[in-house]
This record gives structure tokens, sequence and C-alpha cells, in this order.
């Protein structure tokens, strides 16, 4: 939570791509002051200018499209801005009216009395290789939808693979493929050239990414989260830009909350109910947890992709690999015994392994 000093003016803003809606609450005063402004830097200098001849201000919007350089541009003018998570912003059950001018006299009277949350802003630096890693991910996802497509049209044409899809024996069973209309087999050609074009993105972004696993910020980071088995170079760059700053989360349970992968729960009195994940916070960092702990399904061993990320790296990361590796396999085996969704308890391992990451990262 974050706490306005009581000399401070309080500034909420409501940003949007061409305007800002700003409420400015003066010590002192409950009423906030609204004002509409134009989004380009100058306008917001101009303003913050006006106001702070007096007193200091704090300023704070939610954190969205606008991304993150409005923050650092009150920064470097010498205003206090925070990013706050819409998520966490309270709403009363009564409120149905939603304005812009609302939204800022909301905030600014949120801020003054400590009650908004306040998100990581990254530096560009960081916030460059968050978005390349989150560029890859989705060139993956277009390189799935691409062979889905060509999958449902070889089906649709009674052409079945008797075996695991997109292997090497798969891809000539495609190639091998022949239509005697003349149609079809345009379809086909085109099919398999978009998915080609996916696979070359996919390989060029994948090798501009293997730079900057090696290079600072995240190079130590890099390092120490692919010692552990399922969790590739590229994966552990995705997940270090994600968080970024791991000290701002004061415990292992905090981390799994803000991936979203801590049950849901509405428990009242004598009732106690809990649900499915609650799938808040960050979902490209839940995504590559789940897809981390897949590998778990298996005897603890240490394979030649994982010797390999493991050479160089400090004794103490390995070891703690290899404790985690054994506690989540067999808590794996343990949980599929008395689940019978195996999602579900790839879930549960994700949580699990999300708290021994942070306690990698905090030790």
């Amino acid at each position: 939570m974050i706490s306005v000093p009581p000399n401070a003016t309080a500034l909420g803003l409501d940003v949007h791509k061409l305007s800002v809606t700003s409420a400015v609450l003066e010590p002192g005063s409950d009423s906030p002051t609204l004002d509409r402004l134009a989004s380009d830097r100058e306008s917001i200098r101009r303003h913050v200018t006006r106001l702070g001849k007096r007193r200091p201000i704090w300023a704070c919007y939610e954190a969205g499209a606008t991304g993150y350089e409005l923050a650092r541009f009150l920064r470097w003018v010498g205003v206090r801005c925070e990013v706050v998570a819409p998520s966490l912003i309270p709403v009363a059950p009564s409120d149905r009216v939603k304005t812009d001018r609302r939204d800022a006299r909301r905030l600014a009277r949120l801020y003054r009395a400590g009650q908004l949350v306040a998100v990581n802003v990254p530096s560009p630096a960081e916030e460059a290789v968050r978005d390349l890693c989150r560029a890859r991910a989705d060139m993956v996802i277009d390189r799935v939808r691409a062979q889905h497509r060509l999958d449902r049209f070889l089906l649709r044409h009674g052409r079945v693979f008797d075996g695991k899809n997109w292997n090497a024996k798969h891809e000539s069973f495609i190639a091998e493929q022949r239509f005697e209309e003349e149609a079809a087999s345009a379809t086909l050609a085109h099919y398999r050239s978009t998915l080609s074009a996916r696979e070359s993105e996919l390989a060029a972004i994948e090798s501009e990414l293997a730079r900057y696993c090696t290079r600072p910020p995240f190079a130590t980071a890099v390092a120490r989260l692919s010692a552990y088995k399922g969790v590739t170079e590229l994966g552990a760059l995705a997940i270090a830009s994600e968080v970024c700053d791991w000290r701002r989360f004061p415990s292992a349970g905090g981390f799994m909350s803000f991936c979203g992968l801590v049950p849901s729960e509405h428990s009242s009195g004598e009732q106690v109910w809990r649900g499915g994940i609650t799938h808040a916070g960050n979902f490209h960092l839940r995504s590559h947890l789940v897809d981390a702990s897949w590998v778990y399904q298996r005897q603890p061993y240490v394979g030649l992709a994982l010797r390999r990320r493991q050479e160089g790296a400090s004794p103490e990361p390995v070891a703690r690999s290899w404790h985690a590796q054994v506690y989540l396999s067999r808590k794996l085996r343990r949980l599929d015994d008395k689940k019978s969704v195996r999602k579900i308890v790839v879930t549960a391992i994700a949580r699990e392994l999300a708290g021994f990451l942070w306690a990698e990262m905090s030790a």
C-alpha cells in the first residue's frame, strides 16, 4: 500500500491515448479539483509545474495500455509517480457509473487514504527485453494456430497420421500428401508456406533473445533460474523480465498470488469453500511456470540439456535445483494418485515451483 504524506498534493490521473483527466486533492481537502488536459509531455509538464509551486506532488494512474512512459516522465520532472494495479482498486458494489472524472477522483482519494497497490515500473532496458519475450510468446501462438489449420485441413480430407504430431515423421507425412484437385493442392501449399514463415519468424526472434540471456540486467537471474529442471534459458529470461525486482515480494505466497496460482476462496462462518486458481496477476508468468512444470512427471534425473545449463553455476543453486526436482516429482506422483485431471496436478506443481524460484532469487 502507498501512503501519501499529509503535506503533499495527491494527483489521480485517468490516462488515455489522447487525453488525461487530472484530479488534484490538496492537503486538508476532501474534494478533488478536476482538470482535463492533452496527453503530450508539454501539457503534463505545465500542469505539474503549476501545481508544484507550493508543495510536493504524489501522482498515480492505473496500469494499462499506455504503459510506463508517463510515470518515467513525471519522475524525471521531480514528481513522485506510482502505477497502480487496476484489479486491486477498491470498488463499491453499488457503484455502477464509470466516467473519466469519477475514476480520477476515486484514484486521488484512495491514493491519499493509502488504499492503492503499486506495480513495479521496469527500466527501459528491462521493458524492452520483456516486450521481446512477449513477442516470442505471440509468435509461438501464431505457429500453433498455423499447425492446427494445416492439421484440420488434412483431417477433413481423411489424411490422418498415426503417431505423434509435428516431429520429423509427421512432417514427412505432410510433405508426401498429394491431391487430385488443383485448388486442394494450392490450399495445402499455402498452409505449409504459412507454417514455414511462422517457424522462421520464431527462430529469428529466439536468436535475438539468446543474446540477452548473457547480458545485463538479466544474465545473473537467467543463470540461476535455468539451473532448475523445466526452466530453459529463454524461459528463465521471460520469467526474470516479467518479475524484474524479486524483492517486492515479501514471501513465497505473495509471489504465488502475483502469478495467479493460488486457489480462490469463498468462506464465511463455518463454511469453507475453495475453488480453482484465481488467474489473477501476470498471465505470461503463470503460463511459463505451468509449461515448465510438466517435466516433473518423470523421475528425478539430470539430462544433457539441464547439465549444460548448470555448467559454470555455483554449487548452491545446483543443489537447490536437485532438491526442488526430487520434491516436486514426488509431490506430483502423490497428487496424481488423488486427482483424476492431470492439468490440475501440474498447476499445483507450478505453484510449488514458483515458491522454489522465489526462494532461489531471494537467497
